[in-house]
C-alpha cells in the first residue's frame, strides 16, 4: 500500500510564492520618492512603474491561459521563482548602468513582474488542487501571506533604511531576492496535482460565452484597483500629502494597510464558515469607499493614516473571495479561469495606481485628488457583488452561466 502524499511542502511553497509576490509588488513603491529625488523621475513616470508591473503581469496572465497546461505547472512555477529573483537582483545594478536610469528600472520591473504574474496565476490553482478541506478558507489564508509578506517587506525595509540609510537600498533588494531563489527548490520538489483532469477544463471560448464569467472579470477589476491603488501610493501619499516622516508614513501607511488586510483574510480563514461571503464583500466594498474618502479629505494626518489602514481591512476579502466564488460557480474553469481572473485583477491593479498618478499630476502634484478619484473602483465591486448575489443561474448552462 502506497504512502499518502504529504502536501505540506506544497502549502509552504505556495505561501512563500505569495511572499515573493509581495516583495516584488511593495519594495519599489517604498523608493518612489527616493527615485523622484535621485533620478528626477516625475509622479506620472513613477505611476508608470506600477503600470508596467501590472500590465506585464496582465500579459503573462493571458499567455498562461493558453500555454501553462502545455508546458506544465511545475516548470512554469519554477521559472516564476527564478525570474522574480533575477529581476530583483538586476534592479540593484541595471539602472545605474543605463544612460537613462528610468529605462533600466522599467526593464528590471518587467523581469520580476513576469515571475510575479506566473505566481499569481499558478499558486491559487496549485493550492486549490491539494486535497485540503474548506477550500474557500484555505484560499483566504493563502492570500493572507501576501499581506504578511508585504508587512515584512515594509517593516524590515524601514528598519534597514533607519539603520543603514535609504541609499543602501541596492544591498537590501539583493537580500530580498534570496527568498524566491530559495523557493525554487521547494517548487521543484513538492507534489503538485492538476486543477482539472486533462480535457475536462473549459476552453477560453466556453468561458467567454458564459455570462457569469464577465461579472467575475468586472469584480476582479474592482478588487484589484481598490487594493493596489492605495497600497502602491500609501507611502508617498503619507509623506507628501499628510506631512509625516518617511518612517512613520511607511509604518502606518503601506504597512498598516497590509497588516489590516492580513487580519481581514485570517479572520475569514478562521470564521468564514459562519459568514455569508457575498454580504461580507458588499460591506467591505462600502467600507473601502469610505476609507478612500477619509484619506482624501483628512483634516489631520492621523485621519489619513486611519483611512489607509481601514482600506487595507476592507479590501482583504475582495481578491480571494472573488476567486473562491468563481472557482465554485465555474468548477470546470481550470487554468483558463484562474488566468483570466488574475488578468482582470492585474488590469485593475494597473488602472488604479495609474489613475492616482495621472489625476495627481493633473491637479498640481496633489496625491489627495488622485486618491479621491479611485472611489469608482469599490463602487464597481459592490455593484457586481450585488448582481452576483441576486442573479440566479439558468438551468442547464455550463458552469452557472447567466
Amino acid at each position: 500500500m502506497s504512502e499518502p502524499v504529504n502536501y505540506n511542502k506544497t502549502k509552504l511553497a505556495c505561501y512563500l510564492g505569495f511572499v515573493t509576490q509581495a516583495i516584488t509588488a511593495n519594495f519599489v513603491p517604498l523608493l518612489f520618492l527616493t527615485f523622484y529625488r535621485t533620478y528626477d523621475i516625475s509622479y506620472a513616470k513613477l505611476a508608470f512603474i506600477s503600470f508596467t508591473f501590472f500590465v506585464t503581469q496582465l500579459i503573462v496572465d493571458f499567455l498562461c491561459a493558453k500555454f501553462v497546461d502545455k508546458i506544465g505547472y511545475r516548470k512554469c512555477i519554477v521559472i516564476a521563482q527564478i525570474a522574480s529573483g533575477a529581476g530583483l537582483i538586476a534592479l540593484a545594478f541595471v539602472p545605474d548602468l543605463c544612460p537613462d536610469p528610468y529605462v533600466g528600472i522599467l526593464c528590471c520591473v518587467v523581469i520580476y513582474a513576469i515571475g510575479s504574474g506566473l505566481i499569481e496565476v499558478l499558486c491559487s490553482p496549485i493550492m486549490e488542487a491539494c486535497p485540503f478541506e474548506n477550500k474557500d478558507r484555505m484560499m483566504s489564508l493563502l492570500h493572507s501571506f501576501y499581506c504578511w509578506g508585504s508587512v515584512g517587506t515594509i517593516l524590515l525595509s524601514t528598519m534597514f533604511f533607519m539603520i543603514f540609510g535609504t541609499d543602501r537600498w541596492r544591498i537590501l533588494i539583493c537580500l530580498w531576492a534570496m527568498i524566491p531563489l530559495y523557493n525554487t527548490y521547494n517548487f521543484a520538489t513538492c507534489p503538485i496535482r492538476p486543477i482539472v483532469e486533462d480535457g475536462e477544463g473549459m476552453t477560453i471560448m466556453q468561458l467567454c460565452k458564459t455570462g457569469i464569467f464577465w461579472l467575475f472579470i468586472l469584480l476582479m477589476i474592482g478588487a484589484g484597483a481598490s487594493e493596489i491603488a492605495m497600497s502602491q501610493w500609501a507611502s508617498a501619499f503619507a509623506e507628501s500629502s499628510l506631512g509625516v516622516t518617511k518612517t512613520m508614513g511607511d509604518l502606518f501607511g503601506p504597512c498598516g494597510f497590509a497588516v489590516f488586510m492580513g487580519i481581514s483574510r485570517v479572520l475569514y480563514g478562521r470564521f468564514g464558515g459562519k459568514v455569508d461571503l457575498y454580504r461580507f464583500m458588499i460591506v467591505s466594498g462600502i467600507l473601502c469607499l469610505f476609507s478612500y474618502l477619509l484619506a482624501a479629505f483628512a483634516a489631520w494626518p492621523v485621519m489619513g493614516l486611519i483611512g489607509c489602514m481601514t482600506c487595507g481591512f476592507s479590501v482583504g476579502i475582495m481578491w480571494p473571495g472573488s476567486i473562491s466564488i468563481a472557482s465554485s460557480k465555474l468548477s470546470k474553469g481550470g487554468t483558463a479561469l484562474f488566468a483570466f481572473l488574475a488578468l482582470a485583477g492585474d488590469l485593475g491593479g494597473a488602472a488604479g495606481p495609474s489613475l492616482v498618478g495621472s489625476l495627481s499630476q493633473m491637479f498640481g502634484e496633489d496625491l489627495r485628488n488622485g486618491i479621491l478619484g479611485c472611489v469608482c473602483f469599490p463602487i464597481l465591486l459592490v455593484t457586481c457583488t450585488i448582481i452576483l448575489k441576486t442573479k440566479k443561474p439558468k438551468e442547464g448552462n455550463m458552469g452557472g452561466a447567466l
